[in-house]
Order: structure tokens, then C-alpha cells, then sequence
């Protein structure tokens, strides 16, 4: 296998993807909004002994029940970020909050202050019934910092990246083979030239680009205002960084179906294959 030394190679098994929530900013419950999905930010990745490598937590977290078939969650969580539509479906998945439940959940660090202390911030009474130690099972809370990690079997790259509102990171995820990058919340026209280069060496050669699309070129007064990106500057970061395939996820509450179905059709024959991430999405990485 490629970038893999091994004196009994054997065949690279297939990185199976998992979108499970795509809106963005707050959920969209209607008809308007069924086909592409309602639910906030999440992304599962499925580990080669079974386990979950899920980024982000938002109300799309809870779609892993259906996935799960009763049995407990047993993997970690990485947040990119706390605004709440990453991390509000946390409490609400019943196979995460049970007795044999095993979780590490990691967010990016924010000075001294503990993973465990920043949730409950908002995640305890007044605000919840509970704080996070609440949650049964086997929980653990982290910070993690910028660099290289090893989890779930996965080398996963944490980068900064310029967003608006708190410290927030996109992730490289590789196991030797495919590659997936996820940077959901990103603002590369407000970044500087040193922050749009890191974000694009984060994202560069990867089989699959998760990327934030919630604003238009024509809408870049709000892009710019809540540190966002619009569709081009994803389109733009994909081409630059030679990405193989974009997934747009992100979407705009009050995007409608029918309105996201032709924005995904304007991008036809460009440089690089665009896709609208759709809830329910499986992606199939194969890498080199």
C-alpha cells in the first residue's frame, strides 16, 4: 500500500464516511429541507475494529443511533469548535449515555480552562439538566492542541483555522492511504495570507474536502460577518489545494431543497468535482 512499509501487504480496506448532519448555524426541521437533511453538524468515520471517529456533535450526532443498531457508542468525538450547532445533539444520543458507552471527547484547548469546564459552561442548570459528567458511561474530556494525533487508528491533523467566535480547528484524517479533510466553519476571505496557506496545506492532495458552504458570493456581507465561507472560496481552496473531490456541508438554514439541488448543478464540469453533502451521505474513500 502506499506510504506503508510491510513485509505482508495486504489489500487497503475502504474509509467509510457517514454524514450525518449538514445544516448549518441551527437545525431546519420542514419539508422544504427533507431531502438534504435538517440536522447540524457531524461527520462519522468508522474505524477498522469497529469503532467511530465522529467530528463534531451536533444535533446530526443523534442519527448515529440508527447506525449503531442498539449496541453502545465506543470511539471519540473531536469538536472543531463549541458554537452550540457543533456540539448540541452531545446529551441526546441514548447509545452515548448508558452504562457501557466508552467516549473521548477532545476539543481544541482554550488556554488553561479544561474540556470538562468549557462544556459545562453551557451544558449544566440553569442552562441543561445536567452537566457532562452526567452523561453514564465511560467519558473522557480533553484539550487537544494543534499537530498530529493518533486516534482510533486514524493520523488526524488538527489545524487553526480562521473563524469567527472562539478558537476553532479543521482536521486532516488519514490512515496511511485515504484522506479526508473537514473544516466546516472557515472564512478563508477574512484569513491572512499565513492562515489561508496553512488552511490550504491542512486540505492539500486530500481524496475529500468536507467544507463549510453556507453563503453565496452574493451574500459575502454575512459570510464575511459570522466568519464564514461562501461557496466560491470553497470551490476556490479546492482547486488551489489540487483536492480530488469537494463535499459542500454547512448549508444555510433557510436553504431550500430545490435551491440547493441548483447549486449543485451550477458546478458541473468545473476544476475540481463539487458534491452537495446530503444527510444520510455515505462516502466510499479508496485513496491512492
Amino acid at each position: 500500500m502506499a506510504g506503508r512499509a510491510s513485509p505482508d501487504p495486504s489489500p487497503h480496506r475502504p474509509v467509510n464516511v457517514l454524514l450525518c448532519g449538514v445544516r448549518g448555524s441551527m437545525p431546519a426541521p420542514g419539508l422544504a429541507f427533507h431531502r438534504v437533511g435538517g440536522h447540524t453538524s457531524c461527520v462519522a468515520i468508522e474505524a477498522s475494529d469497529g469503532r467511530l471517529l465522529v467530528l463534531d456533535a451536533g444535533s446530526g450526532f443523534t442519527r448515529l443511533a440508527d447506525e449503531l443498531h442498539g449496541y453502545a457508542l465506543r470511539g471519540t468525538v473531536l469538536l472543531t469548535h463549541l458554537h452550540w450547532d457543533h456540539w448540541q445533539g452531545l446529551p441526546f444520543l441514548p447509545n452515548a449515555d448508558r452504562d457501557d458507552a466508552e467516549v473521548s471527547l477532545l476539543l481544541p484547548r482554550q488556554g488553561d480552562t479544561s474540556a470538562h469546564e468549557l462544556l459545562a459552561r453551557s451544558m449544566s442548570p440553569p442552562h441543561f439538566p445536567i452537566d457532562p459528567s452526567g452523561l453514564r458511561g465511560a467519558w473522557t474530556w480533553d484539550t487537544l492542541d494543534e499537530g498530529t494525533h493518533h486516534v482510533e487508528g486514524f493520523e488526524v491533523t488538527a489545524g487553526a483555522v480562521r473563524h469567527k467566535g472562539g478558537r476553532t480547528f479543521g482536521f486532516r484524517v488519514s490512515d496511511g492511504d485515504a484522506t479526508l479533510a473537514y473544516l466546516p466553519d472557515h472564512a478563508p476571505n477574512t484569513s491572512s495570507p499565513a492562515e489561508l496557506d496553512a488552511a490550504e496545506d491542512l486540505v492539500r492532495d486530500v481524496d475529500v474536502l468536507v467544507h463549510g458552504g453556507q453563503f453565496l458570493a452574493s451574500e459575502r456581507r454575512l459570510a464575511d460577518a459570522f466568519g464564514h465561507a461562501t461557496v466560491e472560496d470553497a470551490v476556490g481552496l479546492a482547486v488551489r489545494a489540487r483536492v480530488r473531490q469537494l463535499v459542500l456541508v454547512h448549508h444555510a438554514p433557510r436553504r431550500t431543497d430545490e435551491q440547493i439541488d441548483a447549486l449543485a448543478a451550477s458546478f458541473e464540469g468545473g476544476d475540481v468535482e463539487v458534491l452537495v453533502g446530503r444527510e444520510g451521505d455515505r462516502l466510499v474513500i479508496n485513496g491512492a
